[in-house]
């Protein structure tokens, strides 16, 4: 490539770069925004900012209001409701669980939080080893103490929310069944510090699991991507190794539905209970 080319596609790659920060200016509560605002808020010079917002308007990706300040663009719209942006949960995560099965070659599963409090398991993908766990609860409330996925979930709540399940009595449902709250306080500490879960037969006797939140694009938690294995499989070894690669792909999936590291740190800090320290792997 000549020198001409290259800095050609330096050029290209910084116009990208500045055109999705302009983009990641506006949000719920800036849906519009001035020239002066956008370039304060990316750092760009004034004469910078109007040069690409006049290219991203030509391409639909921006609109002028009425008063000369500037939205979110048709295109944007139109890619959002095309349906080639996942909007659900479960249409984010499917494409990624199917990998994951295949990599690891264990039940893979992805488990969203009620406007109860409680969690449901919405899909599945299951391992194609005949000693496997199957989902047979799909669509049914889980308490969130109960499990990897819903430890995963709890751990990221606000603190209010943790100990209102956490003063709550927990019926054991299997023999590893968590019912100390103390027991389990510390264990959501462990869970934001390194960023998954891990049970063992807290609810089905002989499965070992782990599991990573999942976040939407305000950063909220909205539910965990899981692996559920038999417990001949899975020693602490590989149940470490499959928190981690869990974390990275349920990453994956929030970055699909629009999560911000910033974001997720703020939901982080408002779980984390006084005086607890920092440290680890964040969620993200």
């Amino acid at each position: 490539m000549s020198i001409t080319h290259e800095t050609g596609a330096r050029t290209g790659v910084q116009a990208v770069d500045r055109a999705v920060a302009i983009l990641r200016c506006f949000d719920a509560r800036r849906p519009d925004l001035g020239i002066s605002e956008i370039a304060r808020m990316t750092g760009l010079s004034t004469s910078t900012t109007h040069r690409l917002l006049v290219a991203m308007q030509t391409n639909r990706l921006v609109r002028q209001t009425a008063d000369r300040r500037y939205g979110l663009g048709p295109l944007l719209v139109q890619l959002a409701r095309s349906g080639a942006v996942p909007t659900t949960l479960r249409d984010a995560a499917l494409p990624l669980m199917h990998a994951l099965r295949d990599e690891i070659d264990e039940t893979v599963a992805v488990h969203e939080l009620l406007p109860s409090g409680e969690r449901v398991v919405l899909d599945q993908v299951e391992s194609r080893q005949v000693l496997r766990r199957t989902y047979t609860d799909i669509g049914v409330p889980i308490e969130l103490p109960l499990g990897a996925p819903g430890k995963a979930i709890l751990a990221l709540l606000p603190v209010e929310r943790q100990e209102w399940w956490l003063s709550r009595p927990v019926t054991p449902v299997a023999p590893g069944t968590v019912t100390d709250p103390g027991e389990l306080r510390a264990q959501l500490a462990v869970i934001r510090a390194r960023g998954f879960s891990e049970s063992r037969a807290e609810r089905v006797v002989g499965i070992r699991a782990a599991a990573a939140p999942l976040f939407d694009h305000t950063g909220r938690v909205v539910g965990a991507l899981g692996t559920s294995v038999p417990d001949v499989r899975m020693d602490d070894r590989r149940a470490a190794q499959l928190g981690e690669r869990l974390r990275e792909v349920a990453w994956e999936v929030s970055e699909t539905l629009g999560a911000t590291a910033e974001a997720v740190a703020r939901t982080v800090e408002a779980a984390r209970r006084p005086g607890e320290a920092v440290s680890g792997q964040p969620p993200a």
